[in-house]
């Protein structure tokens, strides 16, 4: 989370910087993916700063309607006006459309325990913005909003891989004020994922970023590369084998990227 430090560090660097308003928008980026409810404590202990001002940005946030107060248990939900700006971005997000039909070719190939997904980057996280998920029962179940570690996951490997320089720079800047060993850790899980891309033409993630899990990933490029996305396929590893994803699933992966990096062109 940013803190106190870093916000001011942000705000010397750019005197446009509105430092109020990114700790409201730090309070938001506060929610885990299954967290309904926080309270100013989590709230001040995740971000660093103290309880006075988290007060104030609550009950901005609140006016707004960004956060709902539940004042019998003094804990806070996400509230409307999140839901709308997020349902805002997907929306403008076409090239999230054009990758359900490919995703879906994916998902209905020979193995049936197979899903897909697309995913952009937000911090040090890649988040998805759209899925398709297997019919089996017993699968890897994955929704709208999910984050993965940038560094140890294949779809935010790709992610990095489809960047220009200067903005996996800054990705690794960040990396380095959340620590240094993080830092570290990210470029050298970099130079291993760029390794292997290049000889495969994509990035792979057996059981890093989850044990049970395996998945292979391609970088989706849009706008001339200004915005940069991840396209996987996999699944609960005793089903979906590497040498399936490599081989079967692989060639076919690193089409659908292109065909999605061409349309997001038009």
């Amino acid at each position: 989370m940013m803190d106190d430090l870093n916000i001011a560090e942000d705000e010397g660097k750019d005197r446009n910087f509105v430092t109020a308003l990114a700790r409201g928008l730090e309070l938001l980026r506060c929610f885990g993916n299954d967290e309904v409810t926080l309270t100013n404590s989590d709230f001040s202990e995740r971000t660093g700063l103290p309880k006075a001002t988290i007060s104030r940005l609550t009950h901005t946030l609140c006016t707004l309607d960004y956060l709902i107060a539940d004042p019998r248990n003094g804990t806070y939900r996400l509230g409307a006006g999140v839901l709308n700006l997020g349902f805002s971005v997907l929306s403008s997000l076409d090239v999230a459309d054009r990758a359900q039909i490919e995703m879906e070719q994916l998902r209905d190939g020979p193995n049936s325990y197979i899903t897909a997904a697309l995913a952009e980057r937000h911090h040090l996280d890649a988040v998805y913005l759209a899925t398709c998920n297997s019919c089996e029962g017993v699968t890897l179940a994955i929704r709208v909003g999910t984050r993965l570690p940038i560094f140890r996951s294949a779809i935010g490997q790709a992610i990095l891989i489809g960047m220009d320089d200067d903005g996996r720079e800054a990705v690794f800047e960040t990396a380095g004020r959340e620590g240094a060993e993080i830092e570290k850790e990210g470029r050298a899980l970099f130079v291993e994922a760029q390794a292997i891309y290049g000889v495969k033409g994509f990035c792979t993630g057996y059981g890093a970023w989850r044990s049970d899990v395996n998945g292979i990933a391609v970088p989706v490029l849009s706008l001339g590369g200004a915005r940069v996305y991840g396209l996987n396929v996999g699944g609960p590893s005793f089903r979906v084998k590497p040498k399936q994803l490599e081989n079967t699933y692989g060639p076919l992966l690193i089409k659908a990227g292109q065909n999605l990096s061409i349309s997001a062109e038009a």
